[in-house]
């Protein structure tokens, strides 16, 4: 699975806009649309913004775990990150 696939679901899961995201990411709507439909590659930095906003980890992301839940050590950093 391609991780742009992720960042759809994942927004559409919390019934959020591209343009709600794009927010949080200080970016313009139309940049965010090109990470969803795969025409433009999302900056790490943007990628674990993402997971910790959604609470889960980069490898759901980015399609090397189907596990939404991160696992306990990444939980406790983001605790600490927020």
């Amino acid at each position: 699975m391609c991780y742009f696939y992720r960042l759809k679901d994942c927004r559409e899961d919390r019934d959020m806009s591209q343009t709600d995201v794009a927010e949080i990411l200080k970016i313009d709507q139309r940049v965010y649309s090109n990470y969803e439909i795969g025409k433009r590659k999302i900056p790490i930095n943007h990628l674990i913004t993402l997971a910790i906003f959604y609470n889960t980890s980069l490898d759901y992301l980015v399609g090397l775990t189907n596990e939404f839940t991160p696992p306990p050590r990444v939980k406790k950093y983001m605790m600490d990150f927020k």
